[in-house]
C-alpha cells in the first residue's frame, strides 16, 4: 500500500530520525562483491593508498588513515575514502568559493585494483535511485508533490559515499564521535559486526545491531531545515567492538 507506506515512512522519520529498510531491490550479489571490493582497497599498503590522499585533492576527495578526521573535536578512530558525484571541476576563479568543493574523485590506477571504481561508481549509482525513491516517498507522505525534493536538489547534484574501516575503538574513545549528517538523506550499509549507535530522546544510547538484508536510513540537516524540524536528523556514533567495515551514502543537492 503506497499511500500507508508512505505515512509509516514519515512517522519514523518525525518520531525517530532512523530506521530499518528491506525489501529495498539492491541484490544481495552486489553487495556482498562491494564490500569484497571495500575489504581489498582497506588491505593495501599504506604507501599504495596514500598515492590518493585527501590532501592531494582540491575537494578533499580521497583517502584518510585512523585518526586523521575529527568530530566535534574529538579524533574519530577510522580509515576512510571519500568520494562523490563524479562531477568536472568548476574554473578556480568560480564564486561562490564553495563550489569548488564539486569535482572529480581520486582514484588509484586500475592495475591495483581491477574492477574496484566500477565496484563504487556502481554502489553510487544503485545508492542515488534508492534515495531519489525515498525522497518521493517522503514528499508524498507529507503531502507534496511526489518530485518536491527532486526538484529542490537543483541540475547538478553532489552526493558523497564514505568505505569506511574502523579497527576496535579505544576505550574511551570513538570509532565517529556523536553527530548528525549534514545532507538530506543517508543510506548506511554494515557489514557484519556493529558499534553503530543512535541518541533517543531520553539521551540514551541505543545500538542499531547489524540485520542482514536491512539498510540503515537516517536523515540530515538540510532535510529537517526544509521540513521546519518536522523530520529529524538524529544524533549517532560508532564504537566499534572489533574490526568493523561499513559504508554510507549521503544523498545530497546542487552546491548552487
Amino acid at each position: 500500500d503506497p499511500a500507508l507506506f508512505a505515512t509509516r515512512l514519515v512517522e519514523a522519520c518525525h518520531e525517530v530520525g532512523f530506521l530499518l529498510l528491506v525489501d529495498h531491490g539492491i541484490d544481495q550479489e552486489f553487495i556482498d562483491g562491494y564490500f569484497d571490493a571495500l575489504e581489498a582497497f582497506f588491505a593495501l599498503p599504506t604507501e599504495t593508498k596514500s598515492l590518493i590522499d585527501k590532501r592531494l585533492s582540491p575537494h578533499f576527495r580521497g583517502w584518510e588513515r585512523v585518526g586523521a578526521e575529527m568530530t566535534g573535536n574529538r579524533i574519530d578512530f577510522r580509515e576512510q575514502l571519500d568520494v562523490s558525484t563524479e562531477n568536472p571541476a568548476y574554473p578556480v576563479d568560480v564564486r561562490p568559493e564553495y563550489l569548488r568543493l564539486d569535482g572529480p574523485n581520486q582514484w588509484l590506477p586500475e592495475e591495483y585494483l581491477p574492477g574496484f571504481r566500477a565496484a563504487v561508481n556502481g554502489f553510487q549509482a544503485r545508492m542515488g535511485a534508492l534515495a531519489d525513491e525515498l525522497m518521493a516517498i517522503l514528499a508524498v507522505g507529507l503531502d507534496l508533490p511526489a518530485d518536491t525534493f527532486r526538484v529542490a536538489f537543483g541540475e547538478r547534484p553532489l552526493s558523497f559515499a564514505k568505505l569506511i574501516s574502523y579497527p576496535p575503538t579505544p576505550p574511551g574513545e570513538a570509532g565517529v564521535n556523536g553527530h548528525h549528517d549534514a545532507g538530506f538523506l543517508t543510506i548506511l550499509l554494515q557489514h557484519r559486526v556493529g558499534g553503530l549507535q543512535v541518541l533517543n530522546a531520553a539521551g540514551d544510547w541505543i545500538d542499531v545491531p547489524p540485520t542482514p538484508g536491512a539498510f540503515v536510513i537516517n536523515l540530515g540537516e538540510m532535510l529537517q531545515a526544509m521540513t521546519g524540524n518536522y523530520l529529524v536528523a538524529t544524533t549517532h556514533r560508532v564504537i566499534a567492538p572489533a574490526h568493523r567495515y561499513s559504508s554510507a551514502y549521503f544523498h545530497g543537492p546542487d552546491l548552487r
